[in-house]
């Protein structure tokens, strides 16, 4: 995490759109690598939506992407959630995290759709969903975070 003088000294919170236009001009190497960007925040519901691209890169025999690749883009999408929620001063750490794959993923489009159940002091509760681009329901995931707190807002990488 780096520091970030843009917010750092804002009195009022981030709007949704700025969280997402932050998030997307910072995007970290994993994200980028499955083509990811955030593209919906929605605070009043405790949610943030990702879209991404895994290409063939991401998959092993048969183009069925890795696990490893589904569970990075539910986590993404819940660690996401969590920094948003705590406008960026707090960074979450994954103390665990269980998927449940329901159907083969295969290149192409993503949502990932991350909510917290509970935002506590230092751990935070989390789920997400996975949907491809026929809206089906292809992995879930529940995590719990460890969140290290800040004194001036950070940036996601």
């Amino acid at each position: 995490m780096r520091y970030c003088p843009r917010f750092a000294s804002l009195e009022t919170p981030m709007t949704p759109a700025d969280i997402i236009d932050f998030f997307n001009q910072h995007r970290p190497a994993c994200v980028e690598l499955l083509g990811g960007a955030v593209t919906g925040f929605e605070p009043e519901r405790q949610q943030l939506t990702m879209d991404f691209w895994p290409g063939l890169n991401c998959c092993h025999s048969g183009n069925i992407i890795q696990g490893g690749f589904v569970t990075a883009m539910l986590d993404a999408a819940m660690a996401h959630a969590a920094m948003g929620l705590e406008q960026f001063m707090a960074t979450p750490s994954t103390i665990d995290i269980n998927v449940s794959f329901l159907r083969p993923a295969r290149p192409g489009r993503y949502r990932s759709v991350g909510t917290a159940i509970k935002l506590g002091r230092t751990v935070a509760y989390l789920r997400a969903e996975l949907f491809d681009d026929q809206d089906t329901l292809v992995a879930t995931a529940t995590s719990s975070f460890y969140l290290i707190r800040h004194d001036t807002v950070q940036m996601p990488h």
